[in-house]
């Protein structure tokens, strides 16, 4: 018998849900605004009439539903529940979200960051299937990671393991935004890439990127400096090229530290496709350990946008992931 489980990805700017099986299939979805409803009480009233709306769209019994798993942009004490702060969402601080949506809906919860969920959603359906130890990181405004032991996510003792945009870079860097400095974040993420290259243009650096955005600098994103390398614009090929040398560098101390089987790499920044991968790969090969540095495996997200989606389902799929905090 099919069983199923409501997967919620608590963004920025949406939410959104879905009931996935077990076999990581995705149908009924929904989404809705997370800043439409003013509070957090009213957010998770939204969240509860659609998670109903979808159950009633697939005419299933709450009864035949193993779970609703959420992720969510911040740090979560996954044993309660409980969501410390959210990144990008204000008025979430200490937010106990497992016992609210419980209480409305009458079903299991799971709560996890986000990223963990995504990792998770890799391992068991997508680029990490079958590897019992993986690193995930996705690639966007900022940079997060999930991290996979023996099958089972690793949260670490406090439940904040796995933030790798927060790994030092430089040992003396420019400031992030966490309150340190020399972050991969700073260098990485896509703000400050974007940045980066606007700076070097003006300066005088040739490329076609100028005529992309028809002279317009504030157009620029990381699809166009995607477009701009695919015309085989030299400073967007160097600029990814840059960019993968720096997320290698890191990587290579990850695989020292852990030796995954995979390293899975999703996020809008990780569509820059080859002409970030092949750079990345380069610097782990040369700057990784021999043994863990050519057996690991460096390989784009396969799950997109259902990612966080199929992770949050996913946490309700496996007795050790529901039941077992690492």
């Amino acid at each position: 018998m099919t069983k199923f489980a409501i997967g919620i990805d608590l963004g920025g700017t949406y939410t959104k849900l879905a009931l996935v099986d077990t076999n990581g299939r995705v149908s009924h979805r929904s989404k809705l605004s997370t800043t439409a409803y003013g509070t957090r009480a009213g957010l998770v009233g939204a969240i509860v009439a659609e998670v109903m709306a979808v159950l009633g769209k697939a005419r299933l019994s709450p009864k035949k539903v193993l779970g609703v798993g959420i992720g969510v942009p911040g740090i979560v004490d996954f044993r309660r529940g409980h969501v410390y702060y959210l990144t990008n969402v204000p008025g979430w601080k200490d937010t106990p979200l497992k016992k609210m949506l419980e209480a409305k809906l009458g079903l299991p919860v799971l709560v996890d960051n986000d990223v963990n969920l995504m990792a998770l959603g890799e391992s068991r359906f997508g680029a990490g299937k079958g590897a019992e130890n993986l690193v995930c990181i996705t690639l966007g405004t900022g940079v997060g990671g999930g991290i996979i032991i023996g099958g089972d996510l690793y949260r670490g003792s406090s439940f904040s393991a796995g933030e790798v945009g927060h790994m030092p870079l430089k040992e003396e860097g420019l400031p992030c935004g966490c309150g340190s400095y020399g972050c991969l974040e700073r260098y990485v993420g896509n703000r400050y890439i974007v940045d980066e290259l606007k700076a070097k243009i003006r300066r005088g650096s040739p490329t076609i990127i100028k005529k992309l955005v028809n002279g317009d600098l504030s157009a620029l994103t990381p699809e166009v400096i995607s477009k701009a390398a695919q015309k085989r614009d030299r400073l967007s090929i160097d600029f990814w090229d840059t960019v993968g040398e720096r997320i290698g560098v890191t990587l290579a101390g990850i695989v020292n530290l852990l030796n995954p089987e995979r390293i899975i790499i999703g996020g809008g920044v990780a569509d820059a496709g080859e002409f970030l991968f092949k750079s990345i790969r380069k610097t782990v090969n040369e700057r990784a350990l021999p043994v863990p540095g050519k057996t690991v495996k460096i390989l784009k997200a396969k799950l997109g946008n259902d990612a966080g989606i199929i992770g949050a389902a996913a946490l309700f799929f496996n007795p050790e992931t529901r039941g077992r905090c690492k």
